[in-house]
């Protein structure tokens, strides 16, 4: 099956590529949405220009556009994307990385419903903490850009994300209560390299404070190096 990706960059929908892939079907393109604003009700924004980036690391033909980020408005947005995909590539499916939100997911499936492609959740209602777990023992490479919760601390803004920091976010999270997986918006991730990309990004950037349990990384550069080398350095 042609099936077209929805792609933020993040571990959520880099892991569902993964699936995808793995699962035989035929992943002919990547759709990536930038929200205009910061609290999109649908898309990831932290670091999601890297897309383009990941695409020439995976070798999969990217398509980019933008979305105004305002509940609703965003779904036209996708419709929009998604038939710019079936007029392209012709897809017959999308694989997304929803987690947990019954909003997107549903909304997503209507959509899709509307257009008549299949859709497909692999991570849907997974276990959270094995999920992170099963994320580094497969070799994902991932930092945090963005932190929006009490309880996770500043330190693990940009850097590579280890067995012991996955393990450390876990037991933060049984504390007070936020998802370990992010699903509610409590942080963001963007992907460095994974088993199918075919070269790593390498990184800098800056923590910036943005409310009292607020922070981002601000990434400055970007580019792409040798497979297995993928780096960041906070300024």
């Amino acid at each position: 099956m042609r099936i077209c990706s929805l792609f933020s960059g993040g571990k959520d929908s880099t892991y569902a590529l993964h699936w995808a892939l793995l699962k035989g079907f035929q992943v002919v393109c990547l759709l990536t949405l930038q929200p205009r604003r910061e609290d999109s009700w649908m898309f990831h924004r932290p670091g999601v220009e890297l897309t383009k980036l990941q695409a020439k690391a995976l070798d999969i033909p990217l398509i980019y556009t933008y979305t105004s980020g305002v509940k609703d408005r965003e779904l036209e947005d996708l419709k929009h994307g998604l038939k710019k995909a079936v007029k392209m590539y012709d897809i017959e499916g999308i694989v997304t990385g929803a987690l947990l939100s019954d909003y997107q997911r549903m909304a997503i499936s209507m959509l899709c419903e509307e257009l008549g492609l299949k859709t497909f959740s692999p991570l849907w209602r997974k276990n959270q903490e094995e999920y992170m777990r099963a994320l580094v023992r497969e070799g994902f490479k991932f930092i945090i850009t963005s932190i929006n919760t009490f309880g996770l601390s500043s330190d693990f803004i940009g850097k590579i994300i280890s067995h012991s920091d996955v393990e450390n976010i876990i037991a933060l999270a049984r504390k007070y209560g936020f998802n370990p997986a992010f699903e509610g918006g409590e942080a963001e991730t963007l992907v460095l390299d994974a088993p199918l990309f075919k070269k790593s990004l390498k990184i800098e950037g800056r923590v910036r404070k943005t409310g009292e349990y607020s922070y981002i990384f601000e990434i400055t550069t970007a580019e792409l190096v040798e497979k297995g080398e993928a780096e960041v350095k906070k300024l």
